[in-house]
């Protein structure tokens, strides 16, 4: 155990090796800085009192670290800082995986839940100090070289899984001459999660669609999602042996999605690991290029493994295998990530949750606290929480959105999320020509020709060219609920845990993106 007085290292930088780690603060600290496990869940600055748990819990094991959920210090993975009175910030942030930072009273703490790690302390100016961190990262997790981010349309926003052969083809003969870099394939080509073949919706297979694609002039996408699977998958059935299991000998389970519990590889077992090299080679094959691979906190889940070493290194690991897999000439999007065991091993990593055509739901917000859920208020807070990654990586917010035909978001709420990705440098959309107007066309053209320069001016507030941009009002977090308001949400988590309840939301929601593609 090492302890540090504050008054060692005020205004200074140290790096310090040790498996606990305890700096005594001079004071109560005014905020601290939250930093979530993986891509959805919670960054943010918050004050000091307890957050209420997300709910509902069945989605805790897809949207945050469920081993730190029911912690109720302010705590987060790897890193953590204090905003101390005088508005200057001390930061103690881990150079290795397997690590986590806590507050309690006028004690910040860092642990390794492995061997000892090496742990930077600084204190000082905000953004001076997370840039000094980054640096301190990329010396030892590597960093890309990094050229322009490719503009991206996925399909996923407009279409959602309902996608088939004939409707992708009519969607990349409207894109026309929009300078999109990648057409990306999303949700809804395969026969299962975990079955990673084209279903009946693509009579051509893969191939052919990937050759359709670059017949446009682009780079051919794909989305999976290959470290997790649903229990009707063929390859659960075929190779349970190849799951993580608990000490009880049951599944881990990785949440509930696609209307079923799904579990997480272990990718420490050697016939796994080589089912998921020959996947990147069959989909490179197909000639995609251009790989978001999600859900990929299903590699770092704690379990029983075929190897016994760390759950975060062990997924490292994995992504290693995966990168050398897929070849160097791939771009490499991660999603669903734990952040720091992916550095240097992708080319772009998704730092926030999925944007939403709304911009806040009462339900979610209010009632469940989900910030990890869904939503573009949710998005802009926790990518705006993670710029400091920038350096080291592609940093993407996900899709901005541009069209009102399908869009709740107004125009305000549509602009930041569009100056996000322009502070982002990294561009995407999955909006649709056939549901734009001709000023909305032009608006998109327009924001993917565009480069202007982005200075930050504060925590929150930035300047684009001439043009002053506040996020301020996607910062805040709801307030806790007492009495009534607590008792309703409880009912409803309640009833959001059941696994029939959410397979009647998906039978809905379905029914809704089948009646979106009407007219088309």
């Amino acid at each position: 155990m090492t302890t540090h007085q504050f008054s060692e290292i005020q205004n200074n930088t140290q790096i310090v090796k040790a498996k606990d780690l305890y700096i005594e603060l001079p004071s109560q600290p005014v905020k601290y800085y939250r930093h979530g496990w993986q891509s959805w869940s919670l960054a943010a600055w918050t004050d000091l009192s307890p957050l209420p748990v997300q709910k509902p819990a069945i989605f805790h094991p897809l949207q945050v670290d469920a081993e730190h959920v029911l912690d109720p210090k302010p705590n987060g993975s790897w890193l953590g800082a204090v905003e101390l009175a005088d508005g200057s910030v001390l930061l103690l942030g881990a150079l290795g995986v397997d690590s986590h930072v806590s507050l309690k009273g006028n004690q910040l703490s860092g642990r390794c839940d492995a061997e000892a790690v090496e742990w930077f302390i600084a204190h000082g100016q905000e953004q001076v100090i997370f840039r000094e961190y980054v640096r301190e990262l990329g010396v030892r997790f590597g960093q890309i070289q990094k050229g322009v981010a490719p503009r991206v349309w996925c399909s996923w926003y407009s279409f959602y899984t309902m996608i088939d052969e004939a409707v992708l083809h009519k969607t990349f003969e409207a894109l026309g001459d929009l300078p999109f870099d990648v057409l990306q394939v999303d949700d809804g080509w395969q026969m299962d999660i975990g079955d990673w073949e084209a279903n009946a919706k693509f009579p051509s297979g893969m191939k052919s669609l990937a050759d359709r694609i670059k017949s446009t002039g682009r780079r051919a996408g794909l989305w999976l999602a290959p470290l997790i699977a649903t229990k009707s998958s063929k390859l659960f059935h075929e190779h349970p042996d190849w799951f993580l299991r608990d000490d009880t000998g049951k599944f881990v389970s990785a949440g509930f999605n696609w209307g079923q519990p799904l579990v997480a590889l272990d990718t420490t077992h050697p016939d796994a690991t080589r089912w998921l090299v020959a996947l990147m080679e069959q989909v490179r094959a197909w000639g995609f290029d251009y790989l978001k691979l999600d859900f990929l906190y299903g590699g770092a889940l704690k379990g029983r493994r075929f190897k016994d070493m760390p759950r975060e290194a062990a997924y490292r690991e994995c992504l290693r295998t995966l990168r050398e897999a897929m070849g160097a000439d791939a771009f490499f999007l991660t999603c669903g990530t734990p952040i720091l065991p992916a550095l240097g091993l992708c080319d772009a990593m998704r730092v926030g949750p999925d944007v939403a055509d709304e911009w806040d739901n009462y339900r979610n917000a209010e009632l469940f606290y989900n910030p990890s859920i869904p939503g573009t208020k949710n998005a802009i807070r926790t990518t705006l929480h993670r710029l400091w990654l920038k350096p080291l990586l592609h940093v993407d917010p996900d899709v901005a959105y541009f069209e009102s035909a399908h869009n709740s978001l107004t125009k305000e709420q549509k602009r930041l999320l569009q100056d996000l990705a322009q502070i982002c440098e990294f561009k995407a959309t999955s909006d649709l020509p056939q549901w734009m107007t001709k000023n909305e066309t032009d608006e998109l053209r327009a924001f993917l020709t565009s480069a202007p320069k982005a200075e930050q001016t504060g925590r929150y507030t930035f300047r684009l060219d001439d043009r002053e941009v506040d996020f301020t009002p996607a910062m805040s977090l709801p307030k806790q609920k007492t009495g009534t308001f607590a008792l309703l949400a409880g009912f409803l988590s309640w009833i959001g845990d059941r696994h029939l309840v959410l397979r009647i939301n998906k039978m809905l929601d379905d029914g809704k993106f089948r009646k979106r593609r009407e007219g088309l």
